[in-house]
């Protein structure tokens, strides 16, 4: 869990004294204001970075407050200081509090990007930290309160993970009837039951498509001429614009209750997706994406995407086409400096790259920038790691093979680092990866059927829905073609999934994925085909791929949803060993409310969020696992479950008729998924059987009633259990190179070999039930097993 530190630590009064550089670009507005009270346009956000260790005991969680005022000659403070454990029966150590200076990290001469950069000890038991900013006067609806409080896991506890995504409303929705974002309250009863460590946004955490239709894209948009379209200019004015566009909407949504409420309390990740942006933004075609108008706008959106939603200073300057400089990237992989975007303006010299980010090799093509992935640890057990899946995105191409190298690198040595601490890896990929295929309608869209329609859309405005306003395809063609499952898409998420069996079998790690995007709640899993006779926990290709979207956008008709179902098949995998399916999750209608066809129990078109939480392991568990990093000698899942993942045409095995075939539970934390499952509540610890011990509880919270301005939503639930990699069973010289037991600790130390080979040899044993055996009483303390 290795960090870094931006700042200085000074002891003051009592206080931690936290302070950090300012140097910058541009000389800053000319402020005038020398009040003491700041105003607060939008604020204050927190968010999460990454974990930090010095030794066993001394674990350091890093995260930020944001804050953004009107320009002043104040220097705002944060004073934070520990409140007490959450569970009051529990005792914490006395820490001193702390004194954070703001870090200016962006001002002109409208408004001033504050970030108060937290470091925060974890202690013997979950703890409540406050944090007070003094003098602060707000200019929106928010809660007046000078304090905020949030709770951080102790150190030998994962966090408990809420995850969304779809923040905000498409164009032209009536957003009085679906009662504005009122899961958020929900989302805040749930956090006040048992909290919330971390939340996770996986893209569309604000919809900025209206861009088009009442902000500066309006005129561009009505141009009828596409090539006059491609060929508009994005200079200084229209940036200047559109810059303001998108920080009026971000200060207008993240201001929003409860939303904003939720962003002062539980720390924030997040990735981008396209509505960050405006709607389709990568899955156009190519010579519309590499028009002026589109790459301004990637520009513009990354400036704020950087600020509001990582707490991070932006480019110096964006792309405009009357400044050269800032239409292609640097030696730095970013924009160039423009003069006029520096008048008057400040912006922060960073100087490295947060730990928590792998960034790209390259810019992304219609951004100058490159992509920013995310990895850090969720606690002592779990860690994440999120794909930029916008920046590099083409029509054909969600990121580039060298950026996939990166991620798989990093993740390689954190596990390594980690030396078997990290059982579970979240995956976020913004849209699901695993996921009925609409292939069918792909190929309908696209073919020259639609030619006809097309041609009546332009001479007499037939079917004006149907087609977008940008490149003149057919509107849904982009959502599709968002899809990991697109045509496109096929061998580059084939060798996703490759890599992740791989990296799940060499380092014993369950990995479970993150999706959104798609407006409904589903839940998919990949797992060993059945011929394969691999139970699911002892499974390295058993994925389950979350589901859950939106938050707050609206459903998709019930018959979409009942499609989806209907295309709900079991799908192989190009390897011969891996098949895919969703899972009969949900039972019955949300409080009794008719959202789809009863027989659909797979897709749920309703809004909703997700819950993760560890399930305790008192290690009564069976457990054969290795250190990760280090090699499992023969064990099962290397040698046979995983000895053909990445070959090419392999033919499926042969499977018996009495098979499973994935339609029905898989394991034991799938038997009774749906309502009645003990993880529904979204807060449950219990595994609903001892073999879940060390899993994840996953509670999918589906709303009620849109109606409802309270925004109660019903529970659905299942488990996920950790990967144990569990030696294959032997007769009576069965054994297995590399497996030493120490049979007093029940560790695995680096004996060498000649003193293993005289351990015991040929002893005939059941090795699925060894810790039990009796046959090794007296035999001496090591012994190696060979085949």
């Amino acid at each position: 869990m290795e960090g870094q530190f931006d700042g200085n630590v000074e002891g003051r009064e009592g206080h931690l004294q936290v302070t950090g550089s300012q140097e910058g670009y541009g000389t800053g507005p000319d402020v005038a204001n020398s009040s003491h009270a700041l105003e607060v346009l939008c604020g204050p956000l927190l968010n999460y970075q990454r974990m930090s260790e010095e030794g066993p005991s001394v674990v350091t969680w890093h995260g930020s407050v944001l804050l953004v005022t009107k320009p002043s000659r104040k220097i705002p403070t944060l004073e934070l200081k520990l409140a007490g454990p959450w569970d009051p029966s529990a005792r914490v150590r006395t820490l001193q509090s702390q004194l954070v200076q703001g870090l200016k990290l962006y001002s002109d001469p409208y408004k001033t990007f504050w970030r108060f950069t937290l470091q925060v000890p974890l202690v013997e038991a979950e703890a409540k930290w406050e944090y007070s900013i003094r003098d602060m006067h707000f200019l929106s609806e928010v809660s007046k309160s000078p304090s905020r409080q949030f709770v951080v896991p102790s150190t030998t506890e994962s966090m408990r993970i809420m995850f969304h995504s779809c923040n905000g409303f498409s164009v032209g929705t009536d957003e009085d009837f679906w009662s504005g974002p009122v899961l958020w309250n929900d989302v805040l009863r749930t956090h006040q039951q048992r909290p919330f460590h971390v939340m996770i946004g996986g893209g569309d955490q604000i919809y900025n498509d209206s861009i088009r239709v009442k902000g500066p894209l309006k005129e561009w948009t009505s141009i009828a001429n596409p090539r006059k379209r491609r060929e508009y200019p994005f200079g200084e004015d229209m940036r200047n614009r559109c810059d303001q566009y998108y920080f009026d909407n971000y200060v207008r949504w993240y201001s929003t209750e409860p939303f904003a409420s939720a962003n002062s309390q539980i720390p924030q990740i997040n990735i981008w997706d396209d509505h960050d942006i405006i709607d389709g933004f990568g899955s156009y075609t190519d010579h519309f994406m590499r028009c002026a108008v589109f790459r301004g706008l990637g520009g513009v959106s990354f400036k704020y995407y950087c600020l509001f939603q990582h707490h991070t200073a932006p480019p110096v300057s964006t792309f405009t086409t009357d400044a050269p400089k800032t239409m292609s990237a640097d030696a730095n992989g970013t924009a160039g400096a423009d003069p006029r975007q520096l008048k008057n303006t400040y912006v922060y010299k960073t100087p490295a790259d947060d730990p928590s980010w792998i960034v790209g090799k390259r810019p992304g093509p219609y951004v100058e920038e490159k992509s920013r992935n995310l990895y850090m640890r969720l606690g002592r057990r779990i860690a994440f790691c999120g794909i930029d899946a916008r920046t590099e995105r083409t029509r054909k191409q969600v990121n580039y093979p060298d950026t996939y190298n990166l991620i798989f690198t990093r993740l390689e040595k954190e596990f390594t680092a980690a030396r078997g601490e990290i059982k579970h890896l979240i995956l976020l990929l913004g849209v699901p990866i695993a996921y009925p295929r609409l292939a069918w309608l792909e190929n309908i869209l696209s073919s020259p059927l639609i030619g006809p329609i097309r041609l009546l859309n332009k001479r007499f405005g037939l079917a004006g829905g149907f087609f977008n306003s940008f490149d003149g395809s057919v509107d849904l063609l982009d959502d599709l073609d968002d899809h990991y499952t697109a045509r496109h898409h096929k061998t580059e998420r084939r060798e996703l999934l490759l890599r992740l069996q791989k990296l799940a079998t060499d380092y014993s790690v369950r990995v479970t994925i993150l999706g959104g995007d798609v407006h409904l709640a589903a839940l998919g899993r990949f797992f060993s085909a059945p011929a394969t006779h691999m139970d699911p926990i002892y499974d390295p290709r058993y994925m389950a791929n979350i589901i859950s979207s939106a938050i707050t956008n609206k459903p998709p008709p019930k018959a979409v949803a009942n499609l989806l179902a209907r295309r709900n098949k079991i799908h192989h995998l190009r390897d011969g060993n891996t098949d895919e399916t969703l899972l009969k999750m949900f039972n019955k209608q949300p409080g009794g409310m008719m959202k789809g066809a009863d027989w659909n129990q797979c897709t749920m078109p309703s809004r909703n969020y997700a819950c993760i939480t560890e399930i305790p392991d008192d290690g009564t568990t069976e457990s054969t696992q290795p250190m990760n990093g280090q090699v499992h000698g023969n064990a099962q899942a290397v040698s046979e479950v995983a000895n053909s993942t990445g070959k090419g045409g392999k033919s499926r095995p042969r499977q018996g008729k009495d098979a499973p075939d994935g339609r029905g539970p898989l394991h034991v934390g799938e038997e009774g998924a749906g309502t009645d499952h003990p993880a529904a509540d979204g807060i449950s610890v219990v595994a609903a059987a001892p073999p879940l011990k060390g899993g994840l509880n996953v509670s999918i919270k589906v709303e009620i009633d849109n109606r409802d301005r309270e925004g109660r939503t019903e529970g659905y639930g299942m488990s996920i259990p950790k990967l144990t990699i569990r030696p294959k069973s032997h007769s009576n010289r069965g054994v297995y190179v590399g497996c030493y037991v120490w049979w007093i600790c029940g560790v695995v130390p680096p004996y060498d070999d000649d003193y293993i080979r005289n351990g015991v040899d040929g002893v005939g044993v059941e090795i699925g039930a060894w810790w039990e055996s009796k046959q090794f009483e007296g035999m001496g303390s090591g012994v190696r097993f060979e085949r």
